[in-house]
């Protein structure tokens, strides 16, 4: 328990300045998915100068660090730490120095923002009592990382958790926190759409199976899964990512490539959409005389991330508590997606996952009382730069005060 007077946030303004500069070099040197060599390599090295005993290399780049302090509840704090392939046009000083490749999600933040918070908690110690598990996690942006890491034992090389939390910056006023109970954020599901024609001379159209026509007419069908078999009160999104086919305006290909993503936030619906699709592609190719089926590759998934209702009140009762309720603010389901969910759904334990505000308050209002909040740069955006201030000290203190509702020392 906290001694008098003893908090777990009476360390962060020391290791700020620092763990800014961090965040900083981290945002310079953006890695992809499972090649966060460097970023892995930086968080081992911080959780070891905190006092951490630290494992490397789970599920190929993850990092795990373990500090026992007496008997209580583990505690697991996870961020994710992969950039990606986009080409950053922030102009920060502090940008991207890898042609092609940005942090343009924010994955830099989290892992600052862990970085602190363990530190910040290992210079504490007297103040909560219980085990900090800190998770850097690989390959988010793939949906590989979550589950690469516990394919690796990772729930057998180290202690279960009471409560798995973790958090994501989004495009909201810098300082303010966003949490609900229930679903937080969608599944999806991705998929590679191969459609098989017959090639001919542009001129002579007669002797072929367009795929491009089949294509089109695919792609205009799938528009009306959501709006005619998905009722209005649930809600899915379908989008058509690509649509390749041909090299030549005179020349009919023989094959066309569709690729998909969907997003839903109900099982049921989810299987609906998922059918729908293999019902509308099958019946075009075969509408079109394709002469051959289909093929339909998944690319990715990624499962609803539910927030455990009696834990997600707990946080929400210390974030409050620590920052006042007009700073806590309920979200609706958000329709990106997440490999967080992973962690507590195969280990069978609640888990807590939140967000927080990284736009200039301002440049938010302003934009708001323009009614053009839906120019300002999102989440892989090329021009995405969260204010270091106050985001930087606002998720730092989100985990720790996340953490004090299992640990004490709020």
């Amino acid at each position: 328990m906290s001694e008098p007077g003893g908090s777990i946030f009476d360390g962060v303004g020391a290791v700020l300045g620092e763990v800014e500069e961090l965040y900083k070099d981290v945002h310079r040197h953006p890695e992809l998915s499972m090649q966060e060599q460097r970023t892995s390599a930086i968080a081992a090295e911080r959780l070891e100068a905190s006092g951490l005993d630290v494992t490397t290399g789970v599920g190929k780049t993850g990092v795990v660090g373990l500090l026992e302090n007496g008997d209580g509840p583990t505690v697991m704090l996870r961020a994710d730490m992969d950039a990606l392939p986009v080409q950053e046009l922030t102009d920060l000083e502090y940008s991207s120095t890898t042609d092609g490749v940005m942090h343009a999600c924010g994955h830099d933040m989290h892992v600052a923002w862990l970085v602190g918070a363990t530190a910040a908690l290992a210079g504490a110690q007297k103040a909560w009592q219980g085990t900090l598990m800190a998770v850097f996690q690989p390959a988010e942006e793939t949906a590989e990382g979550a589950q690469a890491m516990i394919d690796d034992g990772l729930f057998d090389r180290f202690p279960k958790p009471d409560v798995i939390l973790g958090q994501h910056v989004m495009p909201a006023p810098a300082g303010s926190i966003g949490t609900r109970a229930g679903v937080i954020t969608s599944a999806a599901d991705s998929f590679e759409i191969r459609l098989f024609g017959r090639g001919a001379h542009g001129s002579m159209p007669e002797a072929s199976i367009d795929p491009v026509v089949m294509a089109a007419a695919t792609v205009l069908r799938l528009q009306t899964i959501v709006s005619r078999e998905v009722a209005p009160a649930q809600s899915a999104v379908v989008t058509i990512g690509a649509l390749q086919a041909g090299t030549k305006e005179n020349v009919i290909p023989d094959e066309a490539t569709i690729k998909l993503n969907v997003r839903t936030f109900d099982e049921g619906v989810r299987a609906h959409v998922l059918d729908s699709i293999t019902r509308i592609v099958e019946a075009e190719a075969q509408a079109s005389g394709a002469p051959r089926p289909p093929e339909i590759t998944p690319l990715d998934q990624y499962q609803l991330v539910r927030n455990d209702p009696e834990a997600a009140g707990r946080v929400r009762a210390a974030f409050e508590a620590h920052f006042g309720e007009e700073r806590v603010v309920d979200i609706p389901p958000i329709s990106a997606s997440e490999d967080f969910g992973a962690f507590g759904s195969e280990w069978q334990v609640p888990s807590v996952f939140w967000t927080v505000g990284g736009t200039d308050p301002d440049t938010y209002r302003q934009a708001k009382e323009a009614g053009r909040l839906s120019e300002l740069p999102t989440n892989h955006n090329p021009r995405f730069a969260p204010v270091i201030h106050p985001t930087l000290e606002t998720g730092v203190g989100t985990l720790l005060a996340a953490a004090s509702s299992w640990l004490g020392g709020a």
